[in-house]
């Protein structure tokens, strides 16, 4: 029995036909082609969500934006890149723990009202992606700057109300005011990203830490004002004290150039009316010009004009003696 059975697969191995080696490999490039190809369509038909949009680029351009459904690209040439246009959902103030409980920013969280006091609020913001292309190509970090404009438009908007009214009436009027400033903003900056909706989630005073070092900075800020004051009121007594004596100033100089230029004109007078002298009388104008020199250079001598004897004396008085 056992005999048989060796026999008959023996037979078996013998009448199978023989495959040639040579002809295996004819085919392999063959069998190459046609995978590829396969693997070449397979991957030339992509689906696109209800939830997402396919942004498809050719040679580093983008050709077109597809919605939901089933879509060809040309294989190896165009590329598809895949953007979730669903809600989403981020905190603007606050991070969530591992154990779901929201931690303060400190840095974002608090914000100073408008009667300089600080308010511990936090938001919570809602986006989509709205221009699939320009989310993926306008800038590198959109959601960033989507959290850095929410901010700016929070602050903008909270220091405009007071500390009571932030935390009470106003905070339906705070969410309309920054959901429109952000609105505006993301229209400017165009990123591809929209507003949903932004809502206040808590609002309190801060830690008593936070009290404590806004007063030490609203002291040194009272203290810069009081130097200010200080300084402005030191300006203004002493600079009508300085204009005066500058006035002071000009007018004297004023004054002398006034009395040196009349001086001067009287020199030109008195020249004159000696000139007119000299020329009827040059010899006697001589002497007098002299004897009044020698008057001014020494004014204790005594000039007297003598004919030789002591009966005879005539003192020479100045010119200008009348």
């Amino acid at each position: 029995m056992e005999g048989d059975f060796k026999n008959f697969n023996k037979k078996i191995i013998n009448d199978a036909p023989k495959i040639d080696p040579g002809k295996i490999t004819k085919f392999i490039p063959v069998i190459i082609i046609i995978v590829a190809l396969m693997v070449a369509v397979s991957g030339s038909f992509y689906n696109v969500s209800e939830q997402q949009n396919a942004v498809v680029t050719m040679f580093g351009k983008v050709v077109r934006t597809d919605t939901a459904g089933l879509y060809f690209k040309i294989p190896f040439i165009q590329k598809v890149q895949m953007v979730d246009i669903t809600t989403h959902g981020t905190g603007v103030g606050y991070t969530i723990d591992n154990q779901g409980q929201n931690i303060t920013d400190e840095s974002n969280g608090i914000m100073i009202t408008s009667d300089f006091n600080l308010l511990d609020i936090d938001f919570y913001l809602e986006y989509r992606v709205s221009d699939p292309v320009a989310y993926l190509y306008a800038s590198d970090r959109p959601e960033e700057i989507l959290k850095n404009i929410a901010l700016s438009s929070i602050r903008s908007v909270v220091a405009d109300c007071t500390v009571d009214e932030a935390m009470t009436t106003a905070k339906g009027q705070i969410q309309a005011d920054v959901k429109e400033d952000m609105m505006r903003e993301l229209n400017e900056q165009n990123i591809g990203l929209s507003v949903v909706n932004i809502t206040v989630q808590d609002s309190e005073p801060p830690t008593a830490e936070i009290k404590q070092a806004f007063k030490a900075v609203e002291t040194a800020k009272q203290g810069a004002d009081t130097a200010k004051n200080n300084a402005l009121a030191y300006q203004n007594e002493q600079l009508p004290s300085a204009e005066a004596n500058a006035d002071k100033i000009v007018q004297n100089a004023q004054a002398q150039k006034e009395a040196r230029i009349a001086e001067a004109e009287g020199q030109v007078v008195r020249f004159n009316e000696m000139y007119e002298q000299y020329k009827l009388y040059p010899y006697i104008t001589k002497k007098r010009m002299f004897y009044e020199t020698m008057e001014d250079v020494m004014p204790s001598l005594k000039v007297i004009i003598s004919d030789g004897t002591t009966q005879t004396m005539l003192p020479l008085d100045s010119f200008s003696a009348n």
